[in-house]
């Protein structure tokens, strides 16, 4: 077993409980005898190549401290997002290097698709160069999008966000007596996992949302005013909820003349306006009042409301990441499979980072309508576990209080 220092990231979109994963490897960490000091890397990656690490184990010595910073939402080291070259050239030369001056043998990296991409190439270099050390993936993103595990962290906390936002929305719009219309465009370049989770808004005498469409499948203009003009026969305050992502047939983004061409470091554009687009075609279309929410960052990292199932299970994975990396495991990923529907149960487990990095999961077929215009209970079945139990925060003065560095 390798014995040294350990070293924690963290990448990409922040949420309301990567900190309780980061949290789950410093714990890990601290009660390993393999494991001498945990450090962090600030700003990801970046910190790694630019050797800014701050000391962990001194830094979360006292527990007081540790659970403070479970319930801090964002990314406490903070975030980045770099892409490491595809073939191995100075920049991991550099990254070893450090890793070798200060003793690192273990390396967790919390963070989503393009995060697991870092873990399965450095992993490759560290095999290729016959490095000793091993490299453990941690999943996070709202997004949901992560294949082979059966939901990731994060995801709970923004979807019941999301639920409990439609419902103060329905409840607001309700107070009309005229036809309105509310658009909601909600996070989902491609996989429509939390857009579908506005389904859980719902109850035995509410409808809304009314409308579901998902970037899953196309979505066409002059059925989505047909939908509208259809549900306001029976609903005079129709709520509609769209992906952010969501494209004609011919993969055109519906937000494309309402956004400027703007893309990340991995080629990521920038989307955002979709919601405005479709307010103004129905509003021309049938002079109601129409008003449009873009929930933009607001679902990312609301942890006044995260789901306690979503803390603990982040916490958890955290650890066991380090216990996997600790027993000779390296280029994996960490992740949850469902073992039990009722109760709801899973289990923790680790698969190769190459399989999973770059690649997205998105909602299944047949969990969306046949119209395409809404989800299925199957959808609902799946996410309502997700979202169970209140979390207990601290409040100051009447506003929560979080971690700060």
């Amino acid at each position: 077993m390798l014995k040294g220092n350990a070293v924690v990231g963290q990448s990409g979109g922040p949420t309301s409980v990567i900190n309780a994963s980061l949290a789950g490897v410093i714990k890990g960490c601290l009660s390993s005898d393999k494991i001498e000091t945990v450090f962090g890397a600030e700003h990801g990656i970046e910190g790694v190549l630019n050797e800014n690490f701050v000391n962990l184990s001194e830094r979360f010595a006292n527990d007081d401290e540790l659970n403070l910073l479970i319930n801090t939402p964002a990314a406490y080291l903070g975030s980045c997002r770099y892409k490491l070259p595809k073939d191995c050239d100075d920049t991991f030369a550099k990254i070893f290097e450090i890793f070798k001056k200060n003793n690192v043998c273990y390396f967790f990296y919390i963070g989503g698709n393009d995060s697991m991409d870092t873990v399965s190439k450095l992993s490759e270099y560290a095999k290729s160069v016959d490095f000793p050390i091993n490299i453990i993936g941690v999943p996070k993103t709202i997004d949901n999008d992560l294949a082979i595990t059966d939901h990731t962290p994060g995801f709970g906390s923004a979807a019941k966000y999301i639920a409990t936002s439609l419902r103060e929305i329905a409840c607001d719009a309700q107070v009309y007596d005229s036809n309105t219309v509310t658009i909601i465009e909600i996070m989902g370049r491609n996989a429509g996992w939390l857009t579908a989770a506005a389904a859980l808004a719902r109850t035995s005498n509410e409808q809304a949302p009314h409308l579901i469409y998902l970037p899953e499948l196309p979505f066409d203009t002059d059925k989505f005013l047909s939908d509208i003009e259809k549900v306001s026969k029976t609903h005079k305050n129709v709520i509609a909820v769209v992906s952010e992502g969501v494209k004609t047939k011919d993969g055109d983004y519906v937000c494309d003349s309402a956004t400027v061409n703007i893309v990340d470091s991995f080629g990521h554009k920038q989307l955002s306006g979709t919601a405005k687009f479709l307010s103004d075609i129905v509003h021309d279309k049938f002079g109601w009042k129409v008003r449009d929410i873009e929930f933009s960052l607001l679902q990312r990292c609301a942890a006044h409301i995260t789901s306690q199932t979503d803390l603990t299970e982040a916490e958890q994975i955290g650890t066991a990441g380090v216990m996997a990396a600790v027993n000779g495991e390296t280029g994996k990923m960490m992740y949850f499979k469902r073992v039990s529907e009722n109760p709801y149960k899973t289990e923790i487990l680790s698969y190769n980072a190459s399989a999973i990095a770059n690649v997205e999961k998105t909602v299944p077929r047949e969990w969306i309508n046949e119209e395409g215009n809404d989800i299925l209970p199957a959808a609902v079945d799946y996410m309502l576990p997700l979202i169970q139990g209140e979390v207990k925060i601290k409040f100051e003065n009447g506003l929560p209080v979080y971690l700060k560095r």
